[in-house]
């Protein structure tokens, strides 16, 4: 008998078909939880990409014995619950790092020289918009990073082609491993907010890291930094990033990420023309939309086919 396979949003064709013929595989009719409910009975496996996969849903599941996540955070799965009923769950963790990275350090370049702003304007007819000289230059400048897992560590490398200098806050890295990156580590995290022209935000949504960055955090940059979040909109209060970029606080911001997603179309930062706004995008180019239905998939059938896969993202289930 063929082992069930449920894949709750679309992937990419070239994970669909790391799935044989020994596996019977199906979309979900729509990524709900209700819905999710009707249609796990049976499944052994599931590929999810961003959609609530909850305690509800695995509760429901008589058969599930792996999820495969399509990327790298796991704060949309109750890992807690898979973890209680011995499913595992497996992530792609190498798939999304070089493309995040990548629009990371475009972003601080758009930032810097103005890209977003000095294009509306030249559609616009304001020519002289080019006198304004507010465009700066990256060299000597410093960047700060919080967190310099898989992506902030790429992030570190790649400013090197601006001629930065690089600072970090990771509780988790010992400072020898920082400078092998050229990493300057610093022990507290409200330094690298102080001293840094850019703050970018590389760390998991977990419940030290929600709204981390508030308005007293946003007040310790120079007025002249930015603020670049591709993480996790919960990261950050949006609210106080407003106020902070509508009162020259901090002079501006790119973000990927939202609380909730998609944003609300009245939310405020919309109105802003300091901010450079992406739909959660900066893992999905063409690339990496293929390396992580792939690899998440491949985790799948890793699990059921009796080996260990690469990523676990919770390895005390093999103890039990």
């Amino acid at each position: 008998m063929k082992k069930k396979i449920l894949i709750v949003q679309p992937i990419h064709e070239s994970g669909v078909r790391v799935f044989d013929d020994r596996f019977e595989v199906r979309v979900a009719s729509d990524p709900s939880v209700a819905t999710v409910i009707k249609e796990i009975k049976g499944v052994e496996g599931v590929v999810v990409r961003m959609a609530p996969f909850t305690r509800e849903i695995i509760e429901a599941a008589d058969a599930l014995r792996v999820i495969g996540r399509h990327g790298v955070g796991v704060d949309t799965i109750d890992v807690k619950a898979a973890t209680e009923r011995g499913i595992i769950v497996v992530n792609t963790p190498n798939a999304n790092a070089i493309s995040v990275a990548e629009h990371t350090v475009t972003a601080i370049g758009a930032l810097a020289k103005r890209m977003v702003v000095y294009d509306r304007a030249t559609r616009e007819g304001r020519w002289e918009i080019r006198n304004s000289y507010k465009a700066a230059d990256l060299d000597g400048k410093t960047l700060g990073l919080v967190g310099i897992g898989r992506i902030g560590s790429m992030v570190a490398k790649r400013a090197a082609a601006f001629n930065m200098k690089v600072i970090a806050f990771d509780p988790y890295v010992k400072p020898e491993a920082a400078g092998e990156l050229g990493v300057v580590l610093c022990t507290r995290m409200d330094d690298v907010f102080r001293q840094a022209d850019v703050v970018s935000l590389h760390t998991p949504l977990t419940p030290e890291t929600r709204g981390f960055v508030n308005e007293a955090k946003l007040r310790l940059m120079k007025p002249t930094a930015f603020l670049v979040n591709f993480s996790r909109g919960e990261v950050v209060d949006e609210k106080a990033l407003y106020e902070a970029l509508k009162t020259g606080v901090i002079a501006g911001a790119a973000i990927d990420v939202y609380d909730p997603e998609p944003p609300l179309k009245d939310n405020p930062l919309f109105e802003l023309e300091n901010i450079i706004l992406s739909p959660h995008s900066a893992a999905l180019t063409q690339e990496c939309v293929i390396r992580m239905a792939t690899g998440a998939a491949e985790g799948v059938v890793e699990v059921l086919t009796g080996k260990r896969p690469q990523f676990v993202v919770n390895p005390e289930v093999f103890k039990r």
